[in-house]
C-alpha cells in the first residue's frame, strides 16, 4: 500500500493538485476536523467502519492500491468541490429527489423496459440526492467550525 502511494506520488499530487490551499482558503483545517472525527468516534460511526473493514478481513487489503491509483484523478474534482457552496448543494441534493419523484411519476410503467428505466433512473438520481446532501451536511459542517 504505502510502497504504491509512494511510486504514485500520491502526496506530491496531492500538493500540486492545491487542494490544501483550496481547503485552507475555505476554513477547513485539521482543528476544524478534529471535532467531526471525535464526534463520529463517540457516535460509533468509526467504530462500524472499523468492523465493517475487520469483517471484510483481507479482501479489502487488495483495494487499497487501486484506491491509491484512484486517488490522483480524483484530487482536481475534490478540489473543485470545496468551491461549492454547502447551499448550493443541498439544492442540488433537492433537485435529484425531485427529478426522481418526477421521473417515476411521468414515464409510463407499461413494459418491463419502462419499469427499468424508472428504477435505474430514481437510484441513480436518489443516490446522487444523498450524496449531495451528505455533503451538503459535511460541507457546511466543517465550514462553520
Amino acid at each position: 500500500f504505502l510502497s504504491s502511494a509512494e511510486s504514485a506520488r500520491l502526496l506530491s499530487k496531492v500538493a500540486s493538485s492545491g487542494l490544501l490551499s483550496k481547503a485552507s482558503a475555505a476554513g477547513i483545517t485539521l482543528s476544524k476536523v478534529e471535532p467531526l472525527i471525535i464526534l463520529a468516534a463517540e457516535k460509533g460511526i468509526l467504530d462500524e467502519v472499523l468492523i465493517l473493514t475487520e469483517a471484510a478481513g483481507p479482501e479489502v487489503i487488495p483495494l487499497l492500491p487501486t484506491v491509491v491509483d484512484l486517488a490522483p484523478q480524483a484530487l482536481p474534482l475534490l478540489a473543485i468541490a470545496l468551491d461549492i457552496p454547502p447551499a448550493a448543494l443541498s439544492l442540488a441534493s433537492l433537485a435529484s429527489f425531485a427529478g426522481a419523484a418526477a421521473l417515476v411519476g411521468t414515464v409510463p410503467d407499461d413494459t418491463v423496459i419502462e419499469v427499468a428505466a424508472q428504477t435505474l433512473g430514481a437510484a441513480l438520481l436518489g443516490t446522487a440526492g444523498v450524496a449531495a446532501g451528505v455533503g451538503a451536511g459535511v460541507l457546511g459542517k466543517v465550514k462553520s467550525l
